[in-house]
């Protein structure tokens, strides 16, 4: 066996509705030796067909397609199919399409504009089981992520009361109940209460496993100190 007839050959479903944009990529990865195009297709019904006929090892959808959107064909191609590996190949760099695609399935995320080179690097990081994202969406979704965690931070302290997350706030910087008193105005009976009150609300047992809670959630964040 020659060693080109030895290389492994990714097999590829395109699904556009221009015809235009089809023959193009068609001819453009035809012509490396480790891309075989098996099909393309215009629309998400068309895609499901052809995914199920040939079973594809990665597909290059596109989100807005006639009738079922791109977003609706990767979630039924990644349910049914889970070896076929699907990369969104869009012209929206909307981030309600973005994590809607990473919601459905899609290991990739690339626009239209995207070099060659940078394509082939998302239909090989695919077929490794790897993700990959166009480098112009990477900060939003970073961002997304951080958002994230500020609501999951947040969402910690729910139950507590303004003034309950400024006792804890003292609380983690190892303050008595006498220092919280003074620091807010408050009598020392009350910040008493106040404490007794956060280790029930956060299901904790004494003070130090309340600081521990405040600090892995980020209270200062949470208060704005930081």
């Amino acid at each position: 066996m020659s060693i080109l007839s030895s290389v492994a050959t990714t097999r590829i479903l395109l699904v556009d509705d221009h015809e235009v944009v089809r023959l193009g990529l068609q001819s453009l990865l035809d012509a490396r030796k480790d891309l075989r195009v098996v099909a393309a297709v215009g629309t998400a019904e068309e895609a499901l067909e052809a995914a199920h006929a040939h079973h594809p090892d990665v597909v290059l959808m596109d989100i807005r397609l006639p009738g079922r959107s791109g977003i609706e064909a990767t979630e039924r191609i990644s349910r049914e199919l889970p070896e076929t590996k699907v990369i969104i190949l869009t012209s929206y760099a909307e981030d309600e399409m973005l994590f809607a695609a990473i919601r459905a399935g899609a290991v990739g995320y690339v626009l239209k504009q995207v070099g060659t080179d940078d394509l082939i690097r998302a239909i090989d990081a695919a077929v490794r089981g790897e993700g990959s994202l166009d480098p112009a969406l990477t900060q939003r979704v970073f961002s997304e992520i951080r958002k994230s965690i500020r609501q999951q931070d947040a969402s910690a302290f729910s139950e507590l009361t303004d003034q309950e997350l400024r006792v804890l706030a003292l609380v983690t910087e190892g303050k008595t109940n006498r220092q919280i008193a003074q620091a807010l105005f408050l009598g020392e009976g009350t910040v008493r209460n106040y404490v007794s009150n956060i280790l029930s609300k956060l299901g904790v047992s004494n003070r130090a496993e309340a600081a521990a809670y405040a600090v892995k959630h980020n209270i200062r964040q949470i208060l704005g100190e930081d």
